[in-house]
């Protein structure tokens, strides 16, 4: 699947993509790391961000290695000074900020008797927070620029039942639609946009650390999240990070304020 992309026109040339998120817990490709590799590929410049510093050297490696441009830098997107560099350094590199991608989110697993206090504020700093801090720190930029698209990755479970119990997780996604519409509408005028994608299941090196562990093997959670599908198989970052250069793109320019599903079709199912 890394092929994907390769061939599509640069319809991102000249602009500069700042994505958070941008490394991969593991081997393979995860939604952040898909998504800033597809920016490079249609011509944007990377700024990838990700709190693990190799991981984002791996990303921007991967993106400078193609032929296509890319700085990486390490932050905690849940710190306000974290962010602020970040986006300082996008500035002073590139001159401008064109796409702001938030990727990071973290998953917890339990109801609201199992979940802790501490998990529950956890999982609201990481997925919620962070893209608060990430929006005040570039809404500025794009203002005064006259442009900017910003891409938000929320989730399905933040609009219905998953087949997992994930109220932490659920609620802040849904909150990550809010912010997203908040933003959009707020921000039209001024010409940016603000859309978020909601992925369904996923085959991600992301499940093999944090959900793995709550089946038997590894091949029986891929085969229970592959029924979980309409489609009888879970989606890859790829189909992530191609929505994501689709709506920072000008073909998506009166697009603002959507949820789109990257689903298979889980979210029409009654089951």
């Amino acid at each position: 699947m890394a092929a994907v992309g390769e061939s599509a026109p640069r319809r991102l040339a000249g602009r500069v993509a700042l994505v958070f998120g941008a490394g991969s817990v593991g081997d393979g490709w995860g939604n952040g790391k898909a998504a800033a590799v597809a920016y490079a590929r249609n011509g944007a410049k990377v700024v990838a961000v990700d709190r693990a510093q190799d991981a984002a050297d791996v990303t921007c490696r991967f993106i400078v290695e193609e032929g296509n441009d890319a700085v990486a830098l390490a932050a905690d997107v849940t710190r306000w000074d974290d962010v602020q560099r970040a986006v300082a350094a996008a500035i002073e590199t590139y001159g401008c900020v064109d796409i702001l991608h938030n990727n990071v989110g973290i998953t917890s697993q339990g109801g609201p008797v199992e979940t802790t206090e501490d998990v529950w504020d956890r999982v609201m700093a990481v997925n919620v927070k962070s893209m608060f801090l990430t929006c005040k720190a570039v809404l500025p930029i794009m203002e005064a620029q006259g442009r900017g698209a910003i891409v938000n990755i929320g989730a399905l479970g933040g609009v219905r039942w998953t087949g997992y119990a994930y109220c932490a997780y659920a609620a802040s996604k849904g909150a990550v639609n809010s912010l997203t519409q908040s933003v959009a509408l707020q921000y039209a005028s001024k010409g940016i946009r603000a859309n978020c994608i909601l992925p369904g299941v996923m085959d991600t090196p992301h499940i093999y650390q944090q959900i793995s562990g709550f089946y038997p093997s590894a091949q029986e959670m891929v085969d229970a999240r592959n029924r979980l599908s309409p489609t009888g198989r879970m989606g890859d970052g790829w189909d992530v990070a191609n929505a994501a250069v689709f709506l920072a793109s000008d073909e998506a320019r009166y697009i603002n304020g959507v949820e789109l599903l990257v689903d298979g079709g889980m979210h029409v199912r009654c089951n």
